[in-house]
């Protein structure tokens, strides 16, 4: 068993900036892939970015060059860095662990990031 607290939304401006940060009360956690995944109001789930344990890491277009992701495996912590953020950014941001083998998942439950324009 195991659970994720994201914390850092909030409400922002157009072209400002955030920090998510998730911490995961799961037992090692340096093996998990952790990511931020997103949902806007009335779209499907969208992967943002992710992070392997071996610190390979992925970015959808949508946010390649503005956001960075990154993990502190001493403090069971993965993060969120969001920069330019536009208000098609606008979305229930959610943070995962992921093995694979054996197949284990766990998912936090959410945080609001609203920019305005």
């Amino acid at each position: 068993q195991g659970y994720l607290v994201e914390s850092g939304g909030g409400l922002v401006q157009s072209g400002g900036s955030l920090r998510l940060t998730c911490v995961a009360s799961i037992d090692n956690f340096y093996a998990y892939e952790m990511q931020w995944s997103r949902q806007a109001p009335g779209k499907e789930r969208e992967l943002v970015a992710y992070i392997k344990s071996d610190l390979r890491r992925y970015y959808s277009d949508s946010v390649l060059g503005r956001f960075t992701i990154s993990r502190d495996n001493t403090k069971n912590m993965v993060f969120l860095e969001m920069n330019n953020l536009q208000p098609e950014d606008t979305a229930v941001y959610r943070c995962d662990a992921r093995t694979y083998t054996p197949p284990r998942e766990y998912w936090g439950r959410g945080i609001w990031v609203t920019v305005s324009s």
